[in-house]
């Protein structure tokens, strides 16, 4: 992308290599420069654009857990204003509040593996287990929610959802929301597994007790794969 600080490791560069030269990843670049020209407030900082990546390499991912569009928001702490978005779906680095959606994440987590609820919304160690926290939109305009869902982004994310489909082992895909179930056409479901369920956000119905952590419990001992450690340390 524009500025320096905007990486993507090696492992995803090589598996992205021909996005990247397609004239839709041009476009996304051309919008992003243009919003950082007229002074907009981007989120999350550009070097963490790719931090869903940039923490979980292709030959590590065992679960996908998509989002939408990076939170627009952010929160004051001791004078300094920090960023809601991380570059995580549904994360926010500590000390921000924890969002709604990722408290009902935390009660179903609670409610079906017995898991402690955290104090706070980091969710950097799941990535580092395997679990890739992909956003299907990347950037946002401060304090303006999909302002940027016309750069092109899904375009890019649809291409990781289908990479990691072609070119990965037994991955478990949670889709949550109708936003999310769409992308299920571009996931092999003879090699992986597709675990659906409402948003977890308080305005849908019906995540908690959905057992969807269960699921990918489950699935990842029918890959003979370990079972994923959701608990979060402080």
């Amino acid at each position: 992308m524009d500025t320096d600080s905007i990486k993507i490791i090696p492992e995803w560069k090589e598996l992205l290599k021909d996005e990247f030269q397609k004239p839709y990843f041009q476009q996304i670049k051309n919008h992003y420069l243009q919003a950082k020209n007229k002074g907009e407030i981007i989120y999350p900082p550009p070097k963490l654009t790719f931090n869903a990546l940039n923490l979980t390499p292709p030959e590590k991912v065992k679960i996908v857990i998509l989002g939408q569009d990076p939170y627009h928001g952010s929160f004051m702490h001791n004078g300094i204003e920090i960023p809601q978005a991380m570059g995580l779906s549904f994360s926010v680095p500590k000390p921000v509040p924890i969002p709604p959606s990722l408290k009902n994440i935390y009660k179903e987590l609670n409610l079906s593996l017995g898991v402690p609820i955290p104090s706070h919304g980091d969710l950097t160690q799941w990535c580092e287990r395997g679990v890739l926290l992909l956003n299907t939109i990347f950037s946002v305009k401060k304090g303006n929610a999909g302002s940027h869902a016309y750069f092109g982004w899904e375009n890019f994310s649809d291409s990781i959802i289908k990479a990691i489909s072609d070119h990965c082992d037994k991955i478990i895909f949670m889709l949550w929301g109708n936003y999310a179930k769409k992308k299920a056409s571009f996931i092999d479901t003879n090699k992986h597994i597709i675990i659906t369920a409402p948003h977890p956000s308080p305005l849908a119905q019906g995540f908690v007790g959905s057992g969807v952590f269960l699921k990918a419990q489950e699935a990842l001992k029918k890959f003979g794969k370990e079972p994923t450690n959701w608990e979060l340390k402080d």
